[in-house]
This record gives C-alpha cells, sequence and structure tokens, in this order.
C-alpha cells in the first residue's frame, strides 16, 4: 500500500481508491452513556458498513470487517462506532477493538475526498457547505464514536496489526491499551494532506509521547513501526503477528480479574491524575477510597 496516499480521521484516504463505502448511511444518534440510544444497529446494518460486533460474557469485541479495503473508514463507520458506546451491554467491562484482514485500518474511504461522496452519507464538499455550527455537531457527533472508549466503567484494547493510519492511528489511540504486532505501522496523515487529526487522537498522542515528538510525527507524517511504537510508549506489548489474538485474550482475561467497582474507580484517579496537583490527587483518592469503604464494608456489623 502506497502510505503517501494514506490518512486518517475526517481528513484521510484508504488503501484502496475504490474502496467500497457502508450503504447504510450515516447514524445521527450519538452519546456516551450506556443504554441512552435508542437500539444497537443489528448485525446486518453493520455488516453493511464493514464492522462487527459481538459480546462474550463480558468481552466485548468491535471488528472493523472491510478486510479487501483495509478497513477504510466512512462517516457511517464512526456513527456505528458512537451508537456502539451508547447501547453497550451492562455486563460488559472490556472492550476489544481489531481489524479483519491484513490490516487495523488504513483510514477513510477516498470517495468522500469526490464530489459525489459515499451513497447516503454526503462527501467533505457537501459537508463544506453547510455552516460552521452544523460542521462542528457533526465533527462532534463523529468523536463520540472514539471517545466512549475511554470511560472508566471499561477498559479498552486494540488489537493492532499492519497499518493503522490516520483514523486508524486515532481509533486505536482512543483505547486505553495497545497490544500490537510486529509488522504494525502507525502514521498521522492528516497534516499532510492540508487538515488536521480530529477523531481526539491528538491528546493521547502528546500524553504517550510528549509533545515535541508528537509534533515530529503529526508533521513530517512518517511511519512509526512497531518497535519504535513500544519504545515511545504508544503500545503496551508487541508480539508475533500469528500470536495477538492470543495476547490480547489473555490480557483481557487478566483485566477481569480485577474488582468492578475497584477498577472503575481507579481509571478515574489515574486518568484525572495529570491535571491535578499532588494534593489535589490525594484528595481525589481519599474521595474514592471513602466511596469504596462504604460500599464494601458499609453493611458489616462491627464485632
Amino acid at each position: 500500500m502506497a502510505e503517501a496516499a494514506t490518512g486518517g480521521s475526517a481528513a484521510d484516504t484508504s488503501a484502496s481508491e475504490d474502496a467500497e463505502p457502508g450503504t447504510h448511511g450515516a447514524l445521527t444518534r450519538a452519546g456516551g452513556v450506556r443504554g441512552e440510544a435508542e437500539g444497537a444497529p443489528d448485525s446486518e446494518q453493520l455488516a453493511e458498513i464493514g464492522l462487527r460486533f459481538e459480546v462474550d460474557g463480558e468481552i466485548a469485541t468491535i471488528t472493523l470487517d472491510r478486510p479487501e479495503r483495509r478497513n477504510a473508514q466512512t462517516f457511517a463507520t464512526w456513527s456505528a462506532l458512537a451508537q456502539i458506546g451508547t447501547t453497550l451491554p451492562e455486563q460488559v467491562r472490556v472492550v476489544v477493538v481489531r481489524g479483519e484482514g491484513p490490516s487495523f485500518s488504513a483510514g477513510i474511504d477516498v470517495r468522500l475526498f469526490t464530489p459525489e461522496g459515499v451513497s447516503g452519507q454526503g462527501s467533505f464538499a457537501s459537508a463544506a457547505a453547510l455552516d460552521g455550527g452544523t460542521i462542528d455537531q457533526r465533527i462532534r457527533e463523529f468523536q463520540e464514536g472514539f471517545l466512549w472508549l475511554r470511560r472508566p466503567d471499561i477498559v479498552s484494547i486494540a488489537a493492532v496489526h499492519g497499518h493503522a493510519i490516520g483514523a486508524g492511528f486515532q481509533l486505536a489511540l482512543a483505547c486505553d491499551l495497545r497490544v500490537i504486532a510486529d509488522d504494525t505501522k502507525f502514521c498521522m496523515k492528516e497534516p499532510a494532506l492540508g487538515l488536521v487529526p480530529d477523531l481526539t487522537g491528538t491528546k493521547p498522542l502528546v500524553d504517550l509521547v510528549g509533545l515535541s515528538r508528537a509534533v515530529e510525527i503529526c508533521l513530517t507524517a512518517r511511519v512509526v513501526e512497531a518497535g519504535e511504537a513500544l519504545r515511545l510508549g504508544l503500545a503496551e506489548r508487541v508480539v508475533p503477528g500469528d500470536e495477538l489474538q492470543a495476547a490480547t485474550k489473555e490480557l483481557a482475561t487478566s483485566l477481569l480479574a480485577t474488582d468492578r467497582d475497584a477498577a472503575a474507580a481507579t481509571k478515574r484517579l489515574l486518568q484525572g491524575a495529570s491535571g491535578r496537583t499532588l494534593e489535589e490527587q490525594a484528595a481525589a483518592e481519599r474521595a474514592e477510597q471513602r466511596a469504596r469503604i462504604k460500599a464494601l464494608f458499609g453493611g458489616v456489623r462491627q464485632a
């Protein structure tokens, strides 16, 4: 695949110029609370968009499923991801995001860059004709497909292999943890296309690698391969490609060994730590621990 022709977010291109778009159309309902939406898209709708969603006990798996197009993404992809988040079954504690075929995701279907766009979804040209407030709202709805993966009540794992370009890179960054195959290639292509990463990928990238390195990665639009990704903190583990599924399952199972409410409280503490002083973090720890003690021992009679 020619990586110079790929990108991400509301601004990338895919591995193939004739990538078939999802035909169900962009779903416009978005949010971040379980049960908020009227209903999840069914398996047939997801298949049209190029997604699969499966639940096995406390583990849910989202699969980007357009392998013949290296899992190119569309507006409908992001809207469907958002709707999955709003309707995630209550028992789910771990969400795995993976890609079918040779790549995790090579970016967005390039038909969105043409005047004709994607049937039922429009194009960037049609979006440009909207007023600024409407454009902001559409992008906000698409971002919800990525934001919910950071919620404290779940832990999300990106199982990445092959190309993770633009929107694919940002989807991996949206997850709490990344297990990657040794053939993984990350690239943030948007600035090279005159656009910006807009699917919530900029903050986690800076948090993980620091400002200077994030600037260098984005503004050169270079490829970050697996070994460097591990060194930079973009991945928790690198494994051979044929071990990716097993390694991801092992991690997901390990995460389930922790008490559910304690895990959510701990994730809240960790997520807020960088924005607090030491004293503020200590106060947050006291508040979370007070709640845990009352929940665990509040009904226990003293001897």
